[in-house]
């Protein structure tokens, strides 16, 4: 017996055609109507007509021979798939983006998958963003069934910096029935990049055996931070923005000074940048540390020969290694050097922005 012969049922009329083969014992009959019935291997014959009931020439199973001596049914591909369980409430959109430390007993080496989590009766079409310098860039997309969770991606501490700001929009809808129309979702979600250097950011949850960082993107049909353009709560901002810059001309910002001679001064000791540093690991600092060193040369990158001086201190060199090695690589354009030994003493070093 193989795939496209003609059978008929032993213990009931009607037959169709042998779509596929579930192990070695069950074979997955077709009939008119497309759906495939899983049928016990002995329990139909193949016949050489369509009609399942007349003018048909049977031949047991047991008869049915292959040229192949090590021709095993099991070998076939299984196209039987059963559709997606619904469930009470499921109507109601419940998205959600999860991540998963990959060795949750090492924080400061491991990487993270990314899921997204469909936890509702409709399928998601969806696009998964982070945003860049010069717009977004789309991580991943796809189609997620009802009910279900979907991997789609996995990255480590190195990239962690790209994805302070990410989006998931999708549109939602049940096939082979009627259903009620959702809108489509739009929602920007801004990943806190310390949690992910905390054992205890990553929790106990409905929709993994290990901990995870759950976002809600949608739940119960309310997106989680939807994207509403009010324009008279824009030009009320941007009057504030305005009073507030203008208030504080003179001042410095925290964490990072200008000098008489317009140089900005950034340090980056632990104890400047972070309120606490219970629970994290010297790796840990470490990558919240560079973070910071690329978000500073990020928001300065259109002040052209704009200088910046990175305090790091001396210590072991370890922070000043990793530095310019980001720069050697990664900043090929920005010229640096060490900075004034009078001022800062071996522990710093400046950046222009070219």
């Amino acid at each position: 017996m193989k795939i496209g012969d003609k059978v008929r049922f032993l213990s009931d009329t009607g037959g169709g055609k042998v779509a596929g083969f579930q192990g070695k014992n069950i074979v997955l009959v077709e009939d008119s109507d497309g759906f495939q019935i899983p049928t016990p291997i002995n329990e139909v014959v193949v016949v050489e007509e369509d009609n399942y009931t007349t003018g048909f020439s049977e031949m047991p199973v047991s008869a049915v021979t292959n040229d192949d001596e090590d021709y095993d049914p099991a070998d076939r591909p299984v196209t039987f798939k059963a559709k997606p369980m619904e469930y009470k409430g499921g109507d109601r959109l419940s998205v959600y983006l999860a991540f998963v430390p990959v060795n949750i007993k090492e924080m400061s080496k491991t990487s993270f998958d990314a899921y997204l989590i469909n936890d509702s009766n409709y399928y998601i079409s969806f696009a998964y963003m982070s945003q860049t310098t010069d717009g977004w860039t789309l991580r991943a997309m796809g189609e997620i069934e009802p009910n279900t969770k979907e991997y789609v991606e996995k990255f480590g501490f190195d990239t962690l910096g790209d994805m302070e700001h990410v989006a998931v929009q999708f549109v939602a809808y049940k096939r082979d029935k009627s259903f009620a129309m959702k809108p489509a979702v739009d929602a920007r979600l801004r990943i806190d990049a310390v949690k992910f250097y905390k054992r205890h950011s990553f929790t106990e949850n409905d929709f993994f055996d290990e901990d995870a960082m759950v976002y809600t993107v949608i739940e119960n049909d309310t997106v989680a931070h939807p994207l509403v353009i009010d324009t008279k709560k824009i030009e009320a901002e941007m009057m504030k923005t305005v009073h507030r810059e203008d208030a504080t001309k003179g001042h410095d910002m925290p964490a990072r000074k200008r000098t008489k001679d317009n140089i900005i001064v950034v340090d980056l000791h632990a104890t400047e940048l972070l309120e606490t540093t219970a629970g994290m690991s010297s790796g840990d600092i470490l990558n919240y540390q560079l973070d910071v060193f690329r978000k500073i040369l990020d928001d300065h990158r259109m002040e052209k020969g704009a200088r910046i001086v990175f305090i790091h201190g001396k210590g072991e060199g370890v922070l000043r290694s990793a530095l310019v090695k980001e720069l050697r690589y990664k900043y090929k354009k920005y010229p640096f050097q060490d900075a004034s030994f009078r001022e800062y003493g071996y522990g710093a070093t400046q950046v222009t922005i070219k």
